[in-house]
């Protein structure tokens, strides 16, 4: 179950899969941050044990992912570079409260949020590249589905060790509903393509 409140739009994964290069090169930087945002978490709640090791592995598997996606990069020719970043994150962390514990629930579960969309793009990546005859990239997608779901199951199981379930259900529908208004707005603003716009 991935709690999202709306589903991708029917146009993005056409537009994605037209564009290659810079899909993986999104996509590669969407693992780097990945990684980065839970090594982030662990220096900011250095004080709380539990979320350490679970974000330590995150990180280790998200730099993988990383790896992989520049590795695909390689194979077809092109180089990992800078890119302009979306605006999907920045504008779906604004609902992150300041104060803290609301801080920790509300981070832990927009991060669940990403990964969750992330995992239903990959699907919609999956079965668009097999039959448009990219079936190695394909499949390539269809392999991280998986370890996609786990992180999103990670974040919303870390919040639950801290808040109620009642709390984190409550506050996870809030932020999809916000989560889905963030990629109804940059659809309307005609962003550039990337993995989550």
């Amino acid at each position: 179950m991935l709690h999202l409140a709306a589903p991708t739009r029917s146009s993005w994964v056409h537009e994605a899969t037209a564009d290659l290069e810079t899909l993986l090169l999104d996509h590669a930087h969407c693992e780097k941050k990945a990684a980065g945002t839970a090594l982030n978490l662990m220096f900011r709640y250095s004080d709380l044990p539990w979320l350490q090791r679970p974000l330590s592995e995150l990180a280790r598997e998200e730099l993988e992912h990383f790896e992989l996606v520049v590795s695909m990069l390689e194979q077809r020719g092109f180089t990992f570079r800078k890119i302009t970043a979306g605006k999907y994150g920045a504008r779906l962390m604004a609902a992150v409260r300041k104060g803290e514990p609301e801080r920790l629930l509300d981070t832990l579960i927009c991060c669940a949020l990403i990964e969750a969309r992330s995992c239903e793009r990959m699907k919609l990546l999956a079965e668009r590249l097999t039959e448009s005859g990219e079936a190695e990239l394909g499949e390539f997608y269809r392999s991280l589905l998986a370890s996609e779901a786990r992180h999103h199951t990670l974040y919303t199981r870390l919040a639950a060790q801290r808040f109620s379930r009642e709390v984190v259900n409550a506050r996870l529908a809030e932020l999809a509903a916000h989560e889905a208004e963030v990629l109804a707005e940059l659809a309307a603003l005609d962003q550039p393509m990337r993995m989550h716009s």
